[in-house]
């Protein structure tokens, strides 16, 4: 076998196996339902759970925009859902954006 082959495997062996965890976006709105909240919830679990970091958006249209306290109450509820498993990094109350990372 040749030493520069050998080494061109041993190299991407290694890129492999440190590869960056990805980022997992949900998007939400606000009069999201009990049974797709759960599903959401248990997906992003999974996420944090593999080392993925995970972004939550509420997504506001029309009227919705003049009930921007009931989407901060749900990112503040999916924080307090996860915040066994993961950790606040991004936390965006104008854009209605939370960013969880995995919890070291």
């Amino acid at each position: 076998m040749d030493f520069g082959k050998y080494r061109y495997e041993q190299k991407k062996k290694q890129k492999q196996s440190s590869s960056k965890p990805s980022l997992k976006e949900v998007k939400l709105r606000p009069n999201v339902g009990e049974a797709d909240y759960g599903v959401r919830i248990s997906r992003a679990l999974q996420w944090l759970e593999k080392g993925d970091s995970v972004k939550f958006q509420v997504r506001l249209r029309g009227r919705e925009h003049q009930h921007r306290d009931r989407a901060t109450d749900l990112l503040q509820r999916v924080i307090d859902d996860l915040s066994k498993v993961g950790e606040v990094q991004i936390f965006d109350r104008r854009a209605l954006i939370v960013q969880l990372i995995p919890s070291s």
